[in-house]
């Protein structure tokens, strides 16, 4: 899957995976910080995730334009480094319940102004890395190696957010309970009902809780479970230390990628390789661009319900611990140990490996088999997990899977048939529209968030962990079809003197679709639980009808 590619490609890769482990991080506890700390309702928490996506992605238009016209790719991602480090030590801070509002909102918008520098231009740089005839041939593969890398960071962050938050609630003698945030919101402000059954979850925390000291604890717990949250954002931090050393570090790798056109237009030894197209092509590619941002908006609508509703229903309507045998899919470590095990057996087993390989492979698999044998026996009868949790399984598939899509494509591509990638971003819609679908029958005969109240769903009301496992794993087929392939396009297509700002243009895209994820979160209160999920399935059903029917045009540009 590797071979051949440039080593430009893997100095994006890691500094990527680094950027993003502290982004997911964040990510996948952000609208539980945001409804536990302040109260915030469904449709609130999902606004404020919503706002702050689209500064995520609206930026990149500006860090495009930045580094088109002034600074360069490669100073404009470090400048992007540096403002990211410094939004998430803003966000490290911890406050008490209801209080640092104004500087969590700075802090985001820090973040997302980062970000934006970073994310776009590094793309432009692993796009112009196939600008040479020898690798253009693999433009695709490569960016869907590098999107392996932004989801190997993303895989370890729920579990990292979670460890960090439940030492943290240790230290201060909690464990977490989903149910006691919103309970204890509504409590604090005098619109709970049933205050019996709230002081009973309370005693399970602290026996010595009464009706006298109920006020007390529930700040006490809100106040370590926010803290909690902020030490995990701190991961955040770390994290980026390690992007910025990769990148500053091999910058030779990428040199001579990290170059703009009006770099190239004041270079005698570049000047020939500045392409010049005409203002009729310029404005064709433009279009077809618009047209595929337009198509993904929809994608990007779905897709991001990840951290939004579908955590609301994986608090809300999920079983909240599972046995011995199914916790496997809930412990990263374990998984990790499992995979290790897997590879010294196809070590082992494979032709070519030599002796001593052979001998390595034997031991890994062996060791590594003992190990998760073990951690496997150390597993309880029944095992709870926090609801963000969930929100590693995207990324696990992502790199389980990557390797699949790869050789399947690279084998359809040496007979001439593999589809082109506006084709490939048309079936992807197809298939996230199938994901969704699995959580519409899941949520037929659920009761509605509303007339829960926007509590914790009764044991008799919460379904089996499998049926957010598989929607997440078709989510994860189409988002290969569809997002590498996508950034694919933007850079083959993009005119040269825009290649920042139509990466940032992928990314404006992204922020409307994110932007529409608020919008499905307000349905979240008001409609019946499988409506939710409908609206998503027909959005993309009807994105992509529309793909399809434009698919001859945007193949022969594709061709150009």
């Amino acid at each position: 899957m590797f071979k051949g590619h440039p080593k430009g490609l893997f100095v994006a890769f890691f500094a990527n995976m680094g950027e993003r482990f502290g982004f997911y991080t964040m990510i996948s506890i952000f609208v539980l910080f945001m409804q536990a700390k302040y109260g915030m309702s469904a449709a609130a928490a999902g606004f404020m995730y919503a706002t702050f996506m689209v500064g995520v992605y609206i930026f990149p238009l500006l860090g495009g334009f930045l580094a088109d016209r002034y600074l360069g790719y490669g100073r404009t991602i470090s400048l992007g480094i540096i403002v990211m480090f410094i939004g998430y030590v803003m966000l490290v801070l911890p406050t008490a319940m209801n209080t640092g509002f104004p500087l969590i909102v700075a802090a985001l918008a820090v973040i997302a102004l980062g970000t934006g520098l970073f994310k776009g231009n590094l793309q432009v740089l692993v796009g112009n890395l196939y600008d040479d005839p020898k690798y253009s041939a693999m433009r695709d593969r490569a960016f869907n190696i590098f999107y392996m890398g932004i989801n190997i960071g993303a895989m370890f962050a729920p579990s990292a957010s979670e460890a960090v938050s439940n030492f943290i609630l240790r230290k201060a003698h909690f464990v977490y309970d989903p149910s006691i945030p919103a309970l204890a919101n509504d409590f604090l402000k005098g619109k709970l009902a049933d205050v019996a059954s709230y002081l009973t979850i309370a005693q399970r925390q602290d026996p010595a809780v009464t009706a006298d000291t109920l006020r007390g604890f529930s700040e006490t717990y809100i106040n370590a479970l926010s803290k909690s949250y902020h030490f995990a954002f701190g991961v955040a931090c770390l994290s980026l230390i390690l992007s910025m050393a990769i990148f500053w570090a091999f910058r030779k790798h990428y040199k001579l990628a990290d170059l703009t056109e009006r770099q190239k237009a004041k270079s005698e030894a570049f000047k020939s390789q500045v392409v010049e197209l005409t203002r009729e092509q310029t404005r064709e590619r433009l279009v077809t661009l618009g047209l595929v941002f337009f198509v993904v908006i929809f994608f990007w609508m779905a897709f991001n319900q990840s951290a939004v509703t579908m955590t609301y229903f994986a608090r809300d309507y999920t079983v909240h611990s599972v046995g011995r045998a199914n916790n496997l899919w809930f412990d990263m470590a374990g998984l990790l140990i499992i995979f290790l095990a897997l590879a010294g057996l196809v070590v082992l087993l494979r032709r070519a490996s030599g002796r001593l390989a052979r001998v390595l492979g034997a031991a890994s698999f062996i060791g590594f088999g003992v190990l998760a044998f073990l951690r496997y026996r150390g597993y309880g009868v029944a095992n709870d997990f926090q609801p963000q949790i969930f929100q590693q399984f995207n990324p696990l598939f992502i790199v389980a899977l990557t390797p699949l899509v790869v050789g399947i494509f690279g084998w359809l591509n040496r007979k001439g048939k593999e589809p082109s990638a506006p084709r490939k971003i048309g079936i992807g819609m197809l298939i996230t529209a199938a994901a969704y679908a699995i959580l519409v029958l899941a949520s037929l005969k659920l009761p509605s968030p509303r007339a829960l109240g926007g509590l914790v769903a009764p044991a008799g009301s919460q379904v089996s962990v499998y049926w957010l496992i598989s929607t997440y794993f078709l989510v994860t087929i189409a988002e290969l079809f569809l997002s590498p392939i996508g950034i694919s396009f933007v850079s083959r297509v993009a005119p040269p003197k825009y290649k920042g700002l139509m990466q940032g243009g992928w990314f404006a895209a992204t922020a409307i679709g994110s932007n529409l994820v608020g919008v499905v979160a307000w349905f979240w209160m008001r409609v019946p639980l499988w409506s939710v999920w409908a609206i998503l399935v027909v959005a993309c059903l009807l994105s992509a009808a529309f793909i399809f029917s434009i698919m001859k045009r945007l193949e022969r540009v594709a061709r150009a």
